[in-house]
C-alpha cells in the first residue's frame, strides 16, 4: 500500500508539472567539433536511476531481495525518493533502522549500495503529517511548503525543523566521525515487544548527496506549495549549513558533514533564471568566500526535463522524440552556461528524464522498423545520457525503476526499467554500458552525423557511435585508428547482461563502420 501511494504521489507531481509538455521545438543538437573537455565525469554517473528504497528489500523491509539488488546493479547511481515522515514520524522522534514509518532498514540500502558502487541522492522531499497539521485541513497536501503554517518563507529560521531532519541523516550517512554525538539523536521507542530498537550511529559513509525537496516551484498548487527563487534559497540556506550556522549547531547537512554535498530540487520548469535568482539571494543574504566568490547555498545545480514533440506556447506534446532532436542539447548549455558565468562553476546535473512504453502516452517512445518500442526506450534512454555528457552536465538520472501502472496511458506511468522484477532492454543497456564504459570519461565529438564521441580513461580510448535520429538510417563512416591492426567492436544485446564482443582487422588503420540508431562501441587498449 505505501509503495503504490508513494508511486502515485510521484507520478501526480511529474503529470501535472508537465501536463501541457511545452518545452521541445523542433531543432537538432548543435555540437561543437573537436572541442577537448577536461573537466567531466566518470560515464557510470550518468546511468542513475530514480527509485524508492523497497526496490533493494524483501517483503519485510528488513532484507536485501538478491534479484532486486541485480536489477540496481544496472545503475551507476540511485536517486531515492524518500519522504521526510519516512525518517521523522513524529517531531523530532527520528528513525532509521527500522523505520517507524514503513518499517524500512535504511541502513542496509545505503550499505548495499556502497557495496555495489551506486552513488546515492537521497532526495529528501514532501512535508510530514505532523507539521501538515499546522495547515487549515483543507489546505494539507504532501507537496506544502516545508515550513509551519503562516511562515515567513523567505525567513531561512521558518525551515529549522527540516534543517535539522537534514542534520541528523547527514551526521548518521555522512563520512563525519567527529559529530558530537549529543546532538544526534533517535527515538529508541520499541514498536512492539522484542522489537528492534533504534540506535545512533554517525559517519556511516554511505551518503555523498543530499536534495533539497522536489520540484519546489509547484505553481499548479498555489502558493502553499510554490517557492519562488527566494523563497527556496532561504529554505535551502537552511538545509545547506543552518543558514550559515545561526540555526544552531544541529542544524544543516553541512553541519552535519561537511562533506556532504547539497543539491538543489530539480526545477520542473528547467528555467536557469530561477537559479540566477536563488544566487542573487544568496549576495544579499549569505555574502560572499574570501575569494570573492558568492557564497552559495548548493554544491550542484539541477533540473528535469523530458524529450517530446510540443513547441513552447503552441500546443501539447502528442509522443516522446529522440533526444538530439529536442533542446536536450540547449538546455544543457543554457544551463552550464549560467553556472560558469554565475555560479563559480558549480556542477550541473539532469535528474529525471525518461520515456514511456505505453502506445497511448504521450511520452512514449516510438517502434522504429523493426525494433520494438521497448528497444527504441533502451536506445533513447542511452543517448540521452551520451548528449549530457557531450553537453558539459556531470550526471543524470532517469525517472524511473518500476512503472506506476504500464497499462495506464497517462504521461510517465509507463516508463519504468523493469516489468515484474525482470529487466527491460533499457536496463541492460545501462549495465552493460556501464561495464564497458563507466569508468571512461567523455573527451570530445570528432563526427556529428553519424555521431562519434570520445570516452578516455588511463591512455586507452573507447569511440561511441551512432546515428542521431528516429526512422530506421544507417550511416558509414570511416574512422581512423591511427595504425592499429585490430580493434575490438562491441554491440548492445537487449536481453543480456554483456555486450557481443568481436575482434576485427583493421586495413590501413582505417575501419569502415556502418553506425545506425543503437550505439556500437570500438574500444582501443
Amino acid at each position: 500500500m505505501l509503495k503504490s501511494l508513494a508511486n502515485t504521489i510521484v507520478f501526480v507531481c511529474l503529470l501535472l508539472a508537465l501536463l501541457n509538455c511545452n518545452y521541445l521545438p523542433g531543432r537538432k543538437e548543435t555540437i561543437n567539433l573537436n572541442v577537448v573537455q577536461t573537466k567531466t565525469a566518470p560515464f557510470a554517473g550518468f546511468l542513475g536511476i530514480n527509485a524508492f528504497e523497497w526496490d533493494f528489500l524483501d517483503n519485510t523491509n528488513s532484507h536485501a531481495d538478491e534479484v532486486k539488488v541485480k536489477n540496481m546493479q544496472s545503475f551507476g547511481g540511485f536517486r531515492h525518493y524518500l519522504d521526510w515522515e519516512r525518517i521523522e514520524p513524529d517531531k523530532e522522534k527520528y528513525t532509521f533502522n527500522p523505520a517507524h514509518s514503513g518499517g524500512s532498514n535504511y541502513d542496509m540500502v545505503y550499505q548495499i549500495c556502497r557495496e555495489n558502487g551506486i552513488t546515492v541522492l537521497t532526495c529528501l522531499k514532501n512535508t510530514p503529517q505532523w507539521l501538515l497539521s499546522t495547515y487549515p485541513k483543507e489546505q494539507r497536501d504532501g507537496d506544502d511548503v516545508p515550513a509551519p503554517y503562516g511562515s515567513n518563507h523567505t525567513d531561512p529560521a521558518s525551515y529549522i525543523l527540516q534543517a535539522k531532519a537534514a542534520f541528523q541523516f547527514a551526521a548518521r550517512y555522512g563520512n563525519n566521525k567527529a559529530v558530537d554525538t549529543t546532538l544526534v539523536h533517535v527515538d529508541k521507542t520499541p514498536r512492539w515487544a522484542n522489537d528492534q530498537i533504534n540506535t545512533i550511529k554517525i559517519g556511516l559513509g554511505y551518503v555523498d548527496y543530499m536534495e533539497c525537496g522536489n520540484e519546489i516551484e509547484k505553481t499548479w498548487k498555489g502558493a502553499k506549495a510554490h517557492q519562488n527563487p527566494e523563497e527556496y534559497a532561504a529554505n535551502l540556506s537552511a538545509f545547506y549549513d543552518g543558514n550559515m550556522g545561526k540555526l544552531g549547531r544541529d542544524a544543516g547537512v553541512k553541519t552535519g558533514d561537511p562533506t556532504m554535498k547539497v543539491v538543489m530540487s530539480g526545477l520542473s520548469d528547467p528555467n536557469p533564471a530561477f537559479v540566477t535568482g536563488m544566487i542573487e539571494w544568496c549576495k544579499k543574504n549569505r555574502g560572499y568566500k574570501p575569494d570573492g566568490s558568492v557564497n552559495l547555498c548548493f554544491d550542484v545545480i539541477n533540473y528535469h526535463f523530458y524529450n517530446n514533440d510540443a513547441t513552447p506556447g503552441k500546443d501539447n506534446c502528442t509522443v516522446g522524440k529522440a533526444p538530439e532532436l529536442t533542446i536536450a542539447a540547449k538546455l544543457a548549455d543554457d544551463f552550464v552556461t549560467m553556472s560558469t558565468k554565475y555560479a563559480n562553476g558549480t556542477d550541473v546535473w539532469i535528474t529525471e528524464s525518461g520515456y514511456d512504453t505505453n502506445p497511448g502516452s504521450r511520452q512514449r517512445a516510438i517502434a522504429i522498423g523493426d525494433k520494438s518500442a521497448l528497444i527504441t526506450q533502451a536506445d533513447w534512454m542511452l543517448r540521452s545520457a551520451f548528449l549530457y555528457a557531450r553537453h558539459g552536465l556531470k550526471k543524470s538520472f532517469f525517472y524511473m525503476l518500476d512503472d506506476v501502472d504500464k497499462k495506464n496511458a497517462m504521461s510517465y506511468s509507463s516508463a519504468g526499467f523493469v516489468d515484474g522484477g525482470k529487466k527491460r532492454p533499457v536496463a541492460n543497456y545501462f549495465l552493460q554500458t556501464k561495464k564497458l564504459l563507466g569508468g571512461y570519461s567523455y573527451q570530445q565529438t570528432i563526427s556529428k552525423d553519424p555521431i562519434v564521441d570520445i570516452y578516455t580513461m588511463q591512455g586507452k580510448r573507447i569511440y561511441v557511435i551512432y546515428v542521431p535520429d528516429e526512422v530506421g538510417r544507417t550511416a558509414n563512416y570511416d574512422l581512423d585508428l591511427h595504425g592499429s591492426s585490430s580493434t575490438k567492436i562491441y554491440r548492445l544485446l537487449p536481453d543480456a547482461d554483456d555486450m557481443k564482443m568481436e575482434v576485427v582487422p583493421v586495413k590501413n588503420g582505417n575501419l569502415k563502420l556502418a553506425a545506425t540508431e543503437t550505439p556500437i562501441f570500438v574500444k582501443i587498449d
